[in-house]
């Protein structure tokens, strides 16, 4: 006998979890699947995010940075602190515990606002029905008003790199380490390979990014991708641009690296290997061949500006779909969808969706490059303030970076807001929201900020956009 409801999500990440939780406050009975268990066989809610990626992998950056900090920055401020000792062991506990409150706290979520959570697979029937197998049961059917698929998506393996779980991991398990690696190779100069090599440079391992790109950071504006280069450089990252792996050796007392870039070809050699060159999206065995939802050849799931699929009544969110993988711009489709099942009126602005590298400086973006605008032949203007100005970040000690403003050159209005600097992610906010009214500079220069803050500096950029810049040299 199958149970009937009026949504069924299948997955409980970011993008499942939210939509599920959204679907029920409108009034619409919602089950939420989620096949997710960790290595201890747990079965929560959460996805990726949560379990193995945004939460986990921002904890050892916090402690990371902390000790980092402390071993090199608080004699300046006059702190001794003796002998500096690594506890890993408690650090990744800590980890732990932060990522099992948070998944606890979903799973509260989704039962205190009606949601039925289940554990096990989804698998997408015809006619709106999924057939959800618990990890410890047989096959049931849910009847559905309403699918959505939240699948996520996983770290993809080179050919050249196999993941073995030990030496030669993926970015889940390199959050793992139960030791620093005195010797440590990342392959992808992305976002999670910068963040995970920060990690764990910060803690005292030697390490190498091999990125095969010639570009650094190729979707950051040029010049704030190369003042963070910059920083990293001078922090001990190892960063070879244009650096294609081609094959890995093990050995007893490590493994071999071998890479070619325009000079020939290289080898070095590192206790354990991070892969970190992309994620792919999770539909192997999400669909029946009946259910007539279309997937491209990468194995995404088909979808127009508001996440319907090809099959009726059936949408798709997050990772799974076109655009970013951030987990906001999953949650976000996640609400515009139950909206728009429940009747409401939604749309997403995908033009400032923000992405954010949770490196020492962050860096975060939103709207277009300088790079792009000139490729659109768009006349534009811009404003650069550097934090080396900023009394809070120097307060700080973190005077290194600058906040970059683009604005149509005939309209004013902003185009796009470049952040590399001390919390440049909390920053990045003040953009977002004034691109999302369409704000222009002007409306930036007027506002008020306070003072002494970080906050300042988007306000000097934005003055500075019109030469008008107060604590900076305009030029």
């Amino acid at each position: 006998m199958s149970k009937k409801f009026d949504v069924v999500v299948i997955g409980a990440g970011p993008a499942g979890y939210v939509a599920a939780i959204r679907a029920a406050q409108h009034g619409l009975s919602t089950a939420c699947v989620d096949a997710w268990q960790n290595p201890d066989g747990m079965s929560v809610f959460g996805g990726t995010c949560l379990n193995a990626g945004c939460i986990p992998s921002k904890a050892l950056l916090e402690s990371s940075e902390f000790y980092h900090r402390a071993r090199v920055e608080f004699a300046d401020h006059g702190i001794g602190v003796g002998k500096l000792e690594l506890d890993l062991a408690v650090m990744q506990a800590r980890k732990a515990d932060i990522v099992r409150e948070l998944c606890g706290g979903i799973g509260g979520l989704l039962k205190a606002n009606g949601v039925t959570g289940l554990h096990g697979r989804g698998r997408l029937l015809p006619d709106k029905k999924v057939e959800y197998t618990p990890h410890d049961g047989k096959p049931e059917l849910l009847e559905a008003e309403h699918v959505i698929l939240a699948t996520g998506s996983m770290p993809v393996e080179l050919p050249a790199a196999p993941f073995d779980g030990e030496r030669i991991v993926d970015s889940q398990s390199a959050l793992e380490f139960d030791a620093v690696p005195k010797r440590l190779g990342v392959i992808g100069g992305g976002v999670i390979g910068l963040e995970l090599g920060s990690v764990w440079q910060r803690l005292g391992a030697e390490v190498t990014v091999l990125e095969a790109m010639d570009t650094f950071l190729f979707m950051v504006d040029g010049q704030v991708a190369r003042e963070a280069q910059r920083q990293f450089k001078q922090q001990g990252l190892d960063i070879r641009l244009g650096a294609m792996v081609r094959a890995t050796e093990q050995i007893d007392d490590g493994i071999i690296l071998k890479y070619d870039d325009e000079q020939g070809a290289h080898e070095i050699t590192v206790d354990k290997v991070v892969v970190a060159v992309g994620r792919r999206p999770v539909t192997d065995g999400l669909l029946d061949p009946l259910a007539g939802v279309d997937v491209t050849a990468r194995g995404f799931v088909e979808v127009d500006d508001e996440c319907r699929t090809t099959a009726l009544n059936v949408w798709a969110i997050g990772d799974v779909v076109r655009g970013p993988m951030l987990a906001h711009k999953g949650s976000e489709e996640g609400v515009m969808v139950a909206d728009l099942i429940a009747g409401d009126i939604n749309e997403m602005n995908y033009d400032v969706i923000p992405s954010v590298i949770y490196t020492s400086p962050e860096i975060a973006w939103v709207g277009k490059t300088e790079e792009e605008l000139r490729q659109a032949n768009i006349e534009y203007k811009s404003g650069v303030f550097n934090f080396a100005a900023s009394g809070r970040a120097k307060a700080m000690n973190q005077a290194a970076g600058l906040v970059k403003i683009l604005a149509d050159a005939g309209t004013d209005r902003i185009l796009g807001v470049h952040i590399c600097g001390p919390l440049a992610g909390e920053l990045i906010g003040e953009a977002v929201l004034a691109m999302e009214f369409q704000a222009s500079t002007e409306d930036l220069q007027r506002t008020i900020h306070g003072h002494p803050t970080l906050t300042e500096a988007i306000h000097e950029a934005a003055l500075a956009v019109d030469g008008r810049a107060i604590h900076a040299i305009n030029r």
